[in-house]
Formats: structure tokens, sequence, C-alpha cells
């Protein structure tokens, strides 16, 4: 009786603290709602007899600094005095879009929505039916039998802590009552640890499941509606893309949708949501680190669709979390099942350096495996892009010079909440792309599987049962997904963040940290700098979507008054003229390269291509006769290709890798950054004619492209263009830093000779040994200190089974492997075979004058 009684009074006591912090947050967010808008000022008109004590000089110092401020109530109409440029051609300010508010057509005469078009726009959006499937799990047999299952394993480890080696001996036996009997004495019993287990399950689905409601999803419309113009001047998408999701959902009613963005910030969460939200488009289930699990807004992402998962499923490393896993993979298939969206970031969780991660394939494992066992008919895979001119969770410059993550906490959201709202951000810009089918992406596959032979990769949809298969991701491989689905699901995946990161648009900061980055790391004058960027403007045109407008001019300035004077200098020269120059800090470098890597993808092929080129080419006094073998440039970039195969995805799975190097060296041609023996003279026709062969090569039998292939060893050489040498310095410096990386993690491998290590502390000698280069001069990239890049290195050497990485009571311990232990020349041919990346501007080549 003591006992439930203390229970009753712990469960009230949490409970009244909870919803005394959720009671507190309302209403400091209403608070400040009423503070920064015009509230105050229509409260005192309508009600003069009312005594507000601190009506007459709070309201006369908001009048005063009103023009100051960032944001007032929209409806007032008043123009914004920050500066600011035009989001990008045939795009819409969601923040400015209210379609169900204002008077409609053969509707009554007075309509309340023209008054309060906020209100009516979230009130009239259309409602779903949003099904909990937290108890359709519970009462799955499926998840029962994974109970069993964890109650077997958690009773043979309780066995052998007791019993040791004589376990093998009575199981060998097989002498159950013996064995029972035993249990008993030491007291161990498996229905008390069978009861222990159906609890937690119960603990896993009440944590992991979400409470999606209409209710919140108005209230927090309208309260983005009135907060988001305080830090952000625009959340740009197009229409069109809106409609094209409309008519997917109307043509296939009972297909969900699968959103896919890259993460860039944990503003992510929400946003797609609340645009899907105000356009009548079902809100999907989000799945999201259970770090965000905090007070107050771990239980409001939960009401908005968010699904909690661990972010390290399996607690022990090597030992699989069969019930953790069983639960996770019931919950999506159900929540499919039931009709609901879904949205998931495929990337794991948000990028550190500004460019596309490597996709994890575990939630989409679950998603195609849910469609091969004949639990879906289809799903739509929706690709989401999400750029921002600021990023509103600030930066990750000490993840990147290898210092703790600070974890989140109610104080840091809170923090970080007030800091944003009195900042400026700048424009969001939301791309949804094309959907594509996973049914047809299936059929596809199969088509190339079959057309190559591969009768063993033909993907059947077939009945599946639970696997325990060893994989080296956190879910996708193992329990939900056969052996044979493997490549499927890479493809898929990669193919999702190949799009995604295609479909990015540019954002100001992204053009001007660019340049900045690759062209005038020492700073140019305001005019030179918008004159180079009309050039990539130019160069990015029908390429890349372009997310500003304007006279280049007014766009630099606008971009250096988001980037800051923390990233970005302003001063004038001698002569007055403004000269613009990058702070010069490893702190501000890092940073700016956040912004700049978004472009980064785009030219990594012809930054490979070009970096090759110029290792190729001889020593010779005369530089304008110096040459280079195409086929032997192409075979040595796609060597160099292969170092990047964990930093870069440079081509869709359904993509040759060699006719993309063609292509960009075809275009390297044009832009006279190469030039061939006989196409001097007439390079444009040259180089068409060049792109003709090629796609006809791609028409041919296999023996027939061969034979088109090997007639190149008769063309015409690569020949060094004297005339733009700066030009090509600025394509190689794109990936010169990744390069400098790459080369420090080869060169350390030495302090393993005959000597393991941590792999976190093998990483932190790395990002000294480059914090001092960066410091003595002799590397020139501060950007290159990124620990992101130093694991993906480490991944390539694994790879290459140059080391070898083993785990020891959840540590990761790393050495060389006995073939680099032995052979110190076999190590000094990996620093060399990487060393062939880093661009060798210290040659004659780059010194040489028009």
């Amino acid at each position: 009786m003591l006992t439930t009684v203390l229970n009753f009074a712990q469960r009230v006591a949490e409970i009244s603290l909870l919803g005394g912090i959720e009671i507190a947050s309302v209403a400091l967010i209403v608070y400040y709602i009423f503070a920064k808008t015009r509230a105050p000022v229509i409260i005192a008109g309508l009600f003069p007899n009312l005594n507000l004590s601190y009506r007459t000089s709070y309201l006369s110092k908001i009048n005063t600094i009103r023009s100051d401020l960032l944001v007032t109530l929209r409806s007032s109409n008043e123009p914004k005095t920050q500066n600011s440029v035009a989001h990008g051609i045939g795009t819409q300010n969601m923040l400015e879009l209210t379609p169900h508010s204002g008077q409609k057509p053969f509707k009554k005469l007075f309509d309340w929505g023209v008054l309060f078009p906020y209100v009516a726009q979230v009130v009239r959006s259309e409602k779903f039916e949003y099904r909990q499937v937290t108890e359709i799990v519970h009462n799955d047999a499926v998840l029962k039998h994974a109970i069993k299952q964890a109650a077997e394993q958690t009773l043979r480890e309780q066995r052998y802590a007791k019993n040791g080696h004589r376990l093998l001996t009575r199981s060998a036996s097989g002498d159950q009552e013996a064995q029972e009997e035993e249990d008993e004495k030491r007291g161990i019993s498996y229905q008390a640890i069978l009861r222990k287990q159906e609890q937690r399950a119960i603990s896993i689905l009440k944590d992991m499941g979400s409470t999606l409601n209409n209710g919140l999803l108005a209230f927090t419309s309208w309260i983005l509606y009135k907060l988001l113009p305080c830090f952000l001047s625009g959340v740009v998408t197009n229409t069109k893309q809106i409609e094209m999701l409309k008519t997917a959902t109307e043509r296939s009613p009972g297909t969900p949708l699968i959103f896919v963005p890259l993460h860039r910030s944990h503003l992510d969460y929400i946003m797609v949501t609340w645009i899907l939200t105000n356009n009548d488009i079902r809100s999907p289930l989000v799945a999201a680190g259970n770090n965000l699990q905090i007070p107050v807004f771990g239980g409001l992402l939960r009401g908005l669709g968010a699904f909690f998962i661990k972010r390290k499923i399996d607690p022990v490393e090597g030992k699989k979390d069969v019930l953790y896993r069983a639960a996770l993979h019931l919950y999506l298939t159900h929540a499919l099942k039931q009709g609901h969206n879904v949205e998931f970031f495929i990337e794991g969780g948000r990028t550190r350096t500004g460019k596309p991660c490597m996709p994890k394939g575990g939630i989409l494992s679950v998603i195609v495996n849910a469609f091969m066992d004949g639990s879906i008919p289809d799903a739509l895979l929706v690709p989401v892009s999400v750029n921002y001119e600021r990023l509103v969770d600030g930066n990750f410059v000490r993840e990147q010079k290898g210092e703790k993550k600070i974890p989140e906490s109610f104080g840091k959201a809170i923090s970080g909440i007030w800091k944003a709202l009195k900042s400026n951000y700048g424009l969001m810009r939301i791309d949804f792309n094309e959907p594509y089918s996973i049914r047809e992406l299936v059929n596809s596959y199969n088509k190339i599987a079959r057309e190559d032979g591969n009768i063993a990769k033909v993907y059947k949809p077939s009945a599946r049962v639970l696997q325990h298969n060893q994989s080296t991701s956190s879910l996708y491989g193992t329990d939900v997904v056969c052996e044979e689905h493997r490549n499927l699901i890479e493809s898929i995946s990669r193919q999702v963040v190949f799009d995604c990161a295609a479909a990015t648009s540019v954002m100001s900061t992204n053009a001007i940290a660019f340049l900045l980055l690759t062209r005038f790391r020492n700073g140019a004058e305001e005019q030179i700098l918008s004159e180079a960027l009309d050039d990539l403007r130019n160069s990015l045109s029908g390429c890349k979507d372009i997310g500003f407008s304007g006279e280049s001019s007014q766009i630099v300035a606008y971009a250096c008054d988001l980037l800051g004077s923390g990233l970005v200098t302003r001063t004038r020269d001698e002569n007055g003229r403004l000269v613009i120059k990058p702070v010069n800090s490893v702190e501000s470098f890092i940073e700016l390269a956040y912004y700049s890597n978004m472009l980064t993808p785009h030219f990594a092929l012809s930054s490979i291509l070009l970096t090759t080129f110029h290792s190729l080419l001889p020593e010779t006094e005369n530089k304008k006769d110096a040459a280079v073998s195409r086929k032997k440039l192409i075979d040595t970039a796609l060597e160099n290709c292969q170092i990047y195969r964990y930093e870069f995805i440079l081509n869709k799975p359904t993509q040759v890798l060699e006719n993309l190097l063609y292509q960009q060296l075809d275009d390297l041609m044009i832009s006279g950054c190469v030039l061939t023996e006989e196409l001097h003279d007439d390079l444009p026709n040259g180089v068409e004619s060049r792109r003709l062969a090629n796609a006809l090569a791609d028409c041919l039998d296999e023996d027939d492209y061969d034979d088109v292939r090997a007639g190149e060893a008769d063309e015409p050489k690569l020949l060094f263009a004297s005339e733009t040498p700066a030009q090509q310095r600025y394509i190689c410096e794109v990936l010169a830093p990744f390069a400098w990386t790459y080369v420090t993690v080869a060169q350390s491998l030495q302090i393993l000779h005959k000597n393991s290590m941590l792999e976190s502390e093998f990483i932190s000698f790395v990002i000294n040994d480059l914090s001092s280069k960066v410091k003595r001069g002799s590397c020139i990239y501060a950007e290159s200190i990124s620990t992101d890049s130093v694991r993906n290195c480490l991944k390539l050497l694994e790879k290459w089974s140059v080391i070898e990485v083993c785990n020891q009571q959840g540590m990761r311990l790393i050495s060389l492997n006995t073939l680099y232990e032995m052979s110190r020349e076999s190590l000094n041919s990996i620093v060399k075979k990487i060393d062939a990346i880093v661009p060798k501007f210290n040659s004659g080549y780059f010194s040489v004058t028009p």
C-alpha cells in the first residue's frame, strides 16, 4: 500500500513539473509575440481606461525602436529595412501564402478570414486522421516472438555468467530438467526474464511512438507564421512542386509518400511538416534521434509527428538488440500500412561539413522490405533539398576541430531559440523533387540485372522473416532485410542522396563563400568579386538552380551582411575601394567551408580531372608542348575518384563514371582549361564531335564499345593551356583541402608501426598535425582541419586493407595490416598514391604567363 502511494505521489510530481515547464514555455512564446508585435498598442487603444503600469514608458520605447526591429506584424505591410535580395525565379515565399484565408468567390460577403488570415489558414486547412500504431505493434505476433527471443538470449547470458564453461557440457548432454533445477538454485527464472522483456517492449514503444494530431499541427502552424519572420526573411519553395505532390497523392491515394531530405538543421524537422500541413497534404511521421527527447521540445516534436530512435541501436558492440530492432521494424511497417506518410534523414544526422554525407540505409530498408513482403503495394520516394542562407543552428567548428559535441538540453534549446529570434538568417529554401516509385525502381534494377546476366541479383517480393546477419550499419542488412537486397538498398540510397544534392538550390552565401575560398583567399575588390559572381552564375546556369536573383554587386553586399564580420571583413584600401576578404582564423575558414561545400560536389569531377592532368604533365622546359594521353588521363582519374569514394557520391548507380569523366573533359576543353593537338583551331566543333562519338559508344554492344574506346590510342593528345593557368588553379583548389587531409592521414600511419591506437586518439593526432601545418604555413587550407574527412579517409584505408579496426569493450582500436606492418615500402606506396590527388601549385605550370 505504501509503495502504491509513493509511486502515485512520484507520478503526480513528475506530471506537475513537466506541466509547469510546458506552461512556462508557452507563456514565454506568447509574451514574445505580444512584445514583438503591435498587440500592446491595440489593447491600449481598445481599453483606454485599463491601468497598464508599464504602458506609457514601454509603448513609447516600442514606438522609438520599432523601425530598427527586423520584425513587425506582417499584416501591417510595413517594408523591411534590412538588406535583402529577391529569391529564385518561379518560387514563392510560403510565409506570404495563406490560401485558405481571405474572401473567396461565391462565398458570403463578409469573411472573418480577411481580418485573421493566419487563424483562418490553420483552421481551414484540411484535417487528416492520424491513427496511432503503438497498440497494433504491441499486439503483433512478430513482436511477441522477438520478446521470447530476447528473453532466451538473456537467459543464456545469465547461465553463462553463473556456470561458465560447465554450461557447454550441460547443453551438450541435453538434460533440460537438470538445467532448470540448477537455474532455480542459482536464482535464474525464465518467467521473470520474460516478464522483464515484455515490460521493456512496452517501454520501447512508449518512448518511440508519435502522437501526431491535428490540434498541435494547427497551433504550431499559427505560431510559426508569427515567429518565422522574426529570424527568416522567407521560406521559399516552388508552388509547382507542391502541386506535383498533390497530383501524385490523387493518382495513388493508398500509396504513402516517403520524404527523404538531406539534413542541415534541427529546423528541418518541422519545416517540411509545416509546408505540407498548410498545403493540404498529409503530414508525415518523422524519424528523430532520441537525443531530442528533452523536456517540452521532445513532447512538441512528438505531437508534430516525430517518432524517436536510439542513436545507437545496439548498446553492446557485436550484440544485436533483437527486441528494439523488431519494435522499430514493426512500428514503421504498421505506420505505412495505416496510411501514414514518413519522413527520415537518409544521412542519419546533420551534415557537419555542408556537403552531403554517405547514406545510411536502415529505415529505407524497412520501407523497401514492406513493399517486398506485400505489406504495402508501393511507396513514392520524394527527395527533398533543404538549404539556408545562414545556418540557424550556428556552426560545427568545435566538432570539426575534434572537440566534443555539446549535447542537446532544455537550456541549450531555449538559448538557441532566443538567439535566433534576435538574429537574421536570410532565406530558407526547400525543394520537393519528383517522386519515384519503389516498385519502378525495383523493376528497373531487375531489368539491368537481367541484361547483365546476374539472375541472382533479381529482387522478388516474397515473405520475409527476421534474420540476424552481421552488419556495419544501424539497422540495414541485419534483422529486417535479406542479404540479397543489400545492393538494392545501397543503390537506391545513393541515388536519393545524389538527386538531393544535385537539386539543392545555390544560396547567395554559398556562392560568395565558394569564391572566397577557391579564388580570393587573400581578398578581392568588391567589383572583382561581383564580376566573379557573374561568371559563376553563368557557369551554373542550366546545371544548378540559383536561389537568388538581382545585381551581383547587391548580392555580394547582402551575403557579406549575412555571413557577418566574424567570417568576412570589408575594408577600404588606399584608393578608397572596398576590399572583401575572409577573416584570417581557423574557425572562420572552417565555417566558410560549410557554406562553400554546398557547391563542391558540383565541381568535384572537374577538379579531379584537372588535378590529375597536372600531375601527369611531364617536367619539360617548353611547358606549351607538354602533353598527356586522353586514355591515361581518364584511367588515372578513375583511380583518383576511388580515393574520394567515402567523401562524395560522384555518379548515380545507373551512370557510368568513365562516361561522366569524358563529358567533364569536354567541358574543360570548351572552357579552355585543356587543349588538344588537332582540335585547337576548331575546338567547339571538335568537342561536339567527341560528345556524339561518346553517345554512339554508349548505344553499342560491349564489344563494339571496346573497339570504339580502343581507337582512342590514335587520338590527339591533351595539351597544357598556357592561356588559362589562373582558371585551372581555381578548379584545382576545390578539392585541395580534402586532399591535404587525406595525405596527412596517410603520413600519420607511421605512428601505427608495431603499435595500435584508439581511433579517437589517432584522429586527435591527425587534427593536431594538420593544425601545426596550418600554423606553420605548410598547409594554406585551414578548412582541411576536419574530423569528418579524417574518418572518411580511415574508412578508405580499412577498405584497402591498410589498417584493421577491432572493437574492444566498446572502443575502436586501429592497427596496421600485417603487410604494411612488415614493409615500410608498402606504406610509402599508399602515401604516394594519395599524394597524387594533392594539387602541385608550386610546379612551373601554374606560373606560366599567357
